[in-house]
């Protein structure tokens, strides 16, 4: 095997998010579920035999040191692997939304080159790779939407309906550190169960960012108006600036504000990857 090609990396919706608490070393207990969808990233992998790395942009120009490039590099080092590899990437998720796309990146290099490079690593040790690159990489090499809580390292697997989303992203984005130090921030959210929310689905809870998200960056307040006067329920993703909303009706029409991204999506019953890495150690 010398090459893999249309390799994807699909990004995910947090459905909810609610911050719980606060710990003593300042990180924030959450509860969410996370949601793949069908708005992914292309990846394509050739072997090279030098040992040598090479990143390729097809789209959008990414910084030198990206998460693929640091997951490809990680990777080689911790295996001893002497084969190097040359990656083409297709971006199509956009980057300060909170949809994972950096992560998704990782995991799918991670998956990729585990297989092409004939290394044979089970799950849990690309999970250990994947948390040294960004708390959401093990959620993605798992491969299945999922209740997660904690810091992000406890994710249990759930099952969604199938179901369809209008996802709209400002031009701008919002930087997760300037949310999650903002004084405002609500961070005392009673806990949930997986029963509760399962009554709900879709309509269950609200991210607690979103409203600090809205004062930092006015696209996410225009990104609500526009699903509002759809008639539709929106909310923002992650830590934003994406927003998305449920949608009943697939002929549903939605007036884009200008330089905004816009995707009408499905959500994924599970990872197109998941398989590729065994569950064993």
């Amino acid at each position: 095997m010398k090459s893999l090609h249309d390799v994807p990396a699909p990004a995910k919706l947090n459905l909810f998010l609610h911050i719980t608490g606060r710990r003593p070393d300042g990180y924030h207990e959450l509860q969410s579920v996370f949601m793949l969808i069908d708005w992914c990233d292309t990846l394509h992998f050739e072997k090279r035999p030098s040992g040598a790395i090479s990143r390729e942009d097809l789209t959008l120009a990414l910084p030198a040191q990206d998460l693929i490039t640091r997951a490809a590099h990680l990777l080689q080092s911790h295996t001893g692997c002497t084969d190097g590899v040359h990656i083409a990437v297709e971006k199509q998720i956009p980057a300060q939304a909170g949809m994972g796309g950096g992560s998704s990146d990782a995991a799918t290099c991670l998956l990729a080159l585990n297989r092409l490079w004939g290394l044979n690593l089970g799950l849990p040790n690309l999970e250990k790779l994947g948390l040294q690159l960004g708390a959401d990489v093990p959620f993605f090499l798992r491969g299945h939407n999922a209740w997660v809580e904690g810091v992000g390292e406890k994710i249990t697997p759930i099952e969604l309906p199938a179901a369809q989303f209008w996802v709209l992203k400002p031009p701008q984005g919002v930087e997760t550190s300037q949310i999650f130090t903002h004084p405002d921030l609500k961070r005392d959210t009673n806990a949930a169960t997986i029963s509760v929310f399962a009554a709900e689905t879709y309509d269950f809870g609200h991210n607690d960012l979103q409203p600090v998200a809205q004062t930092l960056c006015p696209g996410v307040d225009q990104a609500i108006q526009a699903l509002n006067s759809a008639g539709l329920r929106p909310r923002m993703t992650g830590s934003g600036s994406a927003v998305f909303a449920h949608c009943r009706d697939n002929t549903m029409k939605v007036s884009v504000p200008d330089r905004f991204l816009a995707r009408f999506c499905s959500n994924l019953e599970a990872h197109p990857l998941q398989g590729w890495a065994t569950s064993d150690s």
